[in-house]
């Protein structure tokens, strides 16, 4: 028999592969990856902890969807910030369930622990995330509680042994410490930084965006770096703010930006391709005054075919007042 466990690679989601798999139950670990787990791709090191946990490793790419269908117009509302975890939950296990037929698979998994966060793992949200996943068979186990939720089918026919599974609740992690020590476990921290969508900063940034312009797949990773601004005639501009985010920036390819450097050390830079000419020579300003400029210095700064002659500000002061955030 297999199992098929949502992943996130912390230590709740490998105990729930762990307590299964000690029934003698294959798992597959499935990573829906909707692209706000951080901003890293860790998706090489989720694989490498499922194997350590015993399972195989799977990764779907739901960006396009998530972004289309879900984070615009969630059924149950958000968290304190952009967070529809009760939805998203919900789209994660349906998209599980569709999928028990191509893995030869009987049930889902889940490492989630009844009261451990406040919006999606109370007795009420667990319910409807269960009408969410159209899991009118019950087939949503989640192993590391169990003992506190009713029996589901797995545990009705005998597939898995209610009696080994746990009954952790709340925040506590005193009880997951214990059985990582003794599995001999040492890493095991969430290698993503958690959601997103969860974080402030984040958060505003998406409902700053979409003042402006229509939010898409490519716009995910635009918003994980750089300094952001909104220029006078409505174009967001992105600098980078050190080595690292100079080389993410670099690395995105969104078609509604075009990128420009500076004639001195500096910043990594975006500007959205309508930008006017007035925001553009305003761009160049900014980007120059964080670059290692001289103050009463003028520079040729080339965005696309044109050159911007243009001094810095006298200080930073006078560029952040541009700031959408820091």
């Amino acid at each position: 028999m297999r199992a098929i466990s949502l992943f996130s690679g912390g230590l709740d989601s490998m105990l729930a592969i762990k307590l299964i798999i000690e029934q003698g139950i294959d798992v597959t670990a499935l990573h829906i990856f909707t692209g706000f787990g951080g901003t890293k791709d860790v998706r090489d090191e989720l694989e490498r902890r499922a194997k350590i946990a015993g399972a195989d490793f799977l990764s779907v790419d739901v960006r396009e969807d998530y972004v289309k269908n879900l984070l615009f117009s969630p059924k149950y509302g958000y968290g304190k910030n952009f967070n529809p975890c009760i939805d998203c939950h919900g789209y994660m296990f349906k998209i599980a369930k569709y999928m028990l037929k191509e893995l030869d698979a009987s049930f889902l998994v889940t490492g989630e622990v009844l009261g451990q966060r406040p919006m999606s793992q109370r007795k009420d949200a667990l319910q409807q995330v269960k009408q969410l996943a159209e899991d009118e068979d019950n087939l949503i186990l989640r192993p590391l509680c169990a003992k506190l939720l009713e029996p589901t089918k797995p545990e009705i026919e005998g597939w898995v042994d209610r009696e080994k599974l746990l009954d952790i609740s709340g925040r506590s992690r005193e009880r997951q410490l214990a059985l990582a020590k003794r599995y001999g476990w040492k890493d095991y921290e969430s290698p993503g930084g958690g959601c997103l969508l969860t974080e402030p900063v984040y958060s505003q940034k998406i409902r700053e965006f979409i003042e402006y312009e229509t939010f898409d797949v490519e716009d995910i990773d635009l918003l994980k770096y750089g300094r952001h601004f909104r220029l006078p005639d409505g174009a967001k501009l992105v600098v980078g703010r050190h080595q690292e985010d100079n080389k993410a920036l670099e690395q995105i390819q969104n078609k509604d930006y075009i990128s420009f450097r500076l004639p001195v050390p500096g910043p990594f830079n975006l500007i959205h391709k309508n930008a006017t000419k007035a925001d553009l020579e305003l761009a160049a300003k900014i980007a120059i005054t964080y670059g290692k400029s001289e103050k009463d210095k003028e520079y040729e700064v080339k965005i696309l075919d044109k050159v911007y002659k243009i001094k810095p500000f006298e200080t930073k002061a006078e560029a952040q007042k541009y700031f959408f955030n820091v």
